[in-house]
């Protein structure tokens, strides 16, 4: 049988997450009769993550890029599957996140698309931030043509591929940009953007719990040069140079 999902983790430091992850991925797999294949593309890891992840059965690829959408893509050149998944180190899917993106690939109506996230833990500043960055980027996606969901992208890898993958000029919002660019693809063979509906990502919170919960209102000048997605000295401070 040969391997119909490729899921793709980039994860640089992730040894407290990536079980979970993973873990995560086993579960969705056993909802499905295909051959599932886990890639963690190991970004200047330091800590134990790539032995956790073989640990699991994952194919392991080593990167030193410091640029997300290389590392995705890195990890998509990896995998052999027919329908790529992409989901962060630090989530979880839910048990029926495959079978949802299978049906939903397979009924010809969708050309990929992504799914719903939630905090592992809410607070007022978690919320406000959330709605703050929401309202920040609903002028791009009216740009794009409509309120797209991310957090976990899926489609089919000659779409994929169609696409160029992940755009790599950008250090940050490289996920509303692919969503906004599979979309566009989609429209021109009458295929629609989906969200999963059966599936929610749990994704962490440690963003907040490492600057804070009210973080991205107190920094509303590095907030909105990420917004931008080439300023690479704001990336770095945000994403890079932690952990």
């Amino acid at each position: 049988m040969g391997t119909l999902f490729s899921v793709i983790i980039p994860a640089h430091n992730e040894e407290e997450y990536i079980g979970k992850c993973l873990r995560s991925i086993k579960r969705a797999a056993e909802k499905v009769p295909d051959k599932v294949e886990t890639v963690v593309v190991a970004n200047r890891c330091t800590d134990r993550t790539a032995a956790i992840a073989r640990h699991y059965g994952a194919i392991v690829v080593d990167n030193s890029d410091m640029c997300i959408s290389s590392i995705r893509n890195a990890g998509v050149r990896a995998s052999g599957g027919s329908m790529i998944v992409t989901i962060d180190a630090d989530s979880r899917m839910s048990p029926c996140s495959l079978a949802e993106i299978k049906s939903m690939l397979g009924s010809g109506r969708y050309i990929g698309g992504g799914a719903m996230p939630k905090f592992d833990r809410m607070s007022l500043g978690i919320a406000v931030s959330s709605a703050y960055v929401a309202l920040n980027l609903i002028p791009v996606m009216i740009k794009s043509g409509g309120m797209l969901s991310g957090t976990m992208f899926w489609c089919m890898r000659k779409d994929f591929d169609r696409i160029d993958g992940f755009d790599e000029s950008l250090v940050s919002l490289e996920d509303m940009d692919f969503a906004r660019r599979l979309k566009a693809l989609g429209d021109t063979c009458g295929k629609k953007y989906g969200t999963l509906r059966k599936s929610r990502v749990i994704t962490s919170s440690r963003k907040f719990d490492e600057f804070g919960d009210w973080y991205m209102l107190k920094n509303r000048k590095l907030t909105k040069a990420i917004f931008t997605g080439k300023d690479r000295k704001a990336a770095d401070r945000f994403y890079y140079d932690v952990r």
